[in-house]
């Protein structure tokens, strides 16, 4: 029998069974996609020509100076020597919470979240605290409990901002205390900013982590704000070029390095990333009234508040069978994927049960929810799980 060294990672785990399989994909975590065609015609003549006369070899494993310099520019202090392209941000999370941890140290961790940030450094035989997002404050980042967690052997705080999956984005000032409070204790801060830009209001658009500290670590990719997820396409950005050098060595053992396809087609997307954004955060607001009407006819089943920033949030769900049923009649009855709370369980604190994760970023999300309205109104009659839900 083989041990697994980590546990399932649940989101996946559930995707594969359902993510291809349903009608409706009501969660899905990516602002809408764009084809080759339509990204290609944000490029120049230039970049056009390069793709049709790419070469299918290997590609460098910093990632190239085209792309680097393309992601370099999304940030105000780091260069292209401060950039390391990964396929993906879980390639990048599942390197950097490996190297900047290890036993014997300690690690700080926000709740809840993408679950790699917590499992995979407690693999490594560090000691990991959770500080939980307070849900009946609008999800908001406590910065006393994040110092209270502190200790003196803690090397890492690791957040997520805009927040998957309840999309909340702390204000400024809390966030710029924490980045002070990193760095006047000696503490690594991690930022997975991967729904950055998709801010409808941009003036709580933050600052990325690695603009406004030295030793930060932030890590973004091409699959969430920009709509992308098949370039696979992911980076670090960090100004201290010694955790660069050790994530490049280990990079070795996984992807080596990026398809040059996607490199050069994500650096089209990144020049053009201020168009994609505007356009992916205009389907958003587009979407959200549809979304407001839709909870507001169900008050009794939902409690509903859209995201501060990115395109997924988690709405409580007030029926008596719960949201994990729900989930799965949803999906089971008429196709309609949703995450349930168990999939953002975590074993560093108690995180609410009652919730289940959308997503908003997809054009025309009317379809799923009217499968879900013939869902409730065929569930306000009696079932063997006991519903009896009004519609």
């Amino acid at each position: 029998m083989i041990t697994p060294r980590l546990p399932d990672f649940r989101l996946e785990t559930y995707f594969s069974k359902w993510e291809f399989a349903a009608r409706y994909h009501l969660t899905a975590s990516d602002a809408q996609t764009m084809t080759i065609g339509e990204l290609l015609a944000l490029g120049t003549d230039d970049d056009r020509a390069a793709f049709a006369e790419l070469p299918l070899g290997y590609t460098e494993t910093w990632g190239g100076d085209a792309l680097r310099a393309a992601i370099a520019d999304t940030y105000s202090e780091c260069t292209p020597d401060d950039v390391l392209a990964f396929a993906g941000a879980e390639e990048a999370i599942f390197w950097t919470m490996q190297l900047l941890v290890g036993p014997g140290e300690h690690v700080v961790v926000t709740v809840p979240n993408y679950q790699a940030l917590e499992t995979v450094p407690r693999a490594t035989g560090a000691e990991v605290t959770g500080v939980l997002l307070d849900p009946a404050d609008g999800w908001r980042l406590d910065l006393d409990a994040v110092r209270a967690a502190l200790r003196p052997n803690t090397r890492l705080v690791a957040v997520n901002f805009p927040n998957n999956p309840t999309g909340a984005v702390p204000d400024r000032d809390t966030w710029l205390g924490l980045v002070a409070l990193c760095e006047e204790r000696g503490i690594r801060l991690l930022s997975d900013e991967v729904y950055r830009g998709l801010e409808l209001d941009r003036s709580r658009t933050l600052p990325q982590a690695a603009d406004l500290s030295g030793t930060a670590v932030s890590i973004n990719v091409m699959s969430k704000s920009y709509g992308l997820p098949g370039l696979r396409i992911g980076w670090v950005a960090c100004r201290d070029r010694d955790v660069l050098a050790a994530l490049e060595r280990h990079k070795h053992y996984t992807s080596i390095c990026n398809a040059g396809p996607s490199e050069l087609l994500a650096g089209i997307a990144l020049r053009a990333g201020e168009r994609i954004q505007e356009r992916n955060r205009a389907i958003i607001a587009a979407n959200l009234p549809v979304f407001d009407a839709f909870f507001a006819r169900h008050p009794d089943l939902f409690e509903w508040e859209p995201p501060d920033g990115g395109c997924v949030a988690f709405p409580r769900y007030l029926g008596g069978e719960g949201a994990e049923t729900f989930a799965r009649e949803l999906v089971e009855n008429v196709g309609v994927l949703v995450l349930p709370a168990s999939i953002y369980a975590s074993e560093l604190a108690t995180t609410p049960t009652d919730r289940f994760r959308i997503g908003v970023g997809r054009l025309d999300p009317w379809p799923a929810l009217a499968a879900v309205e013939e869902f409730l109104g065929a569930s306000a009659r009696p079932t063997p799980s006991g519903r009896k839900a009004t519609p």
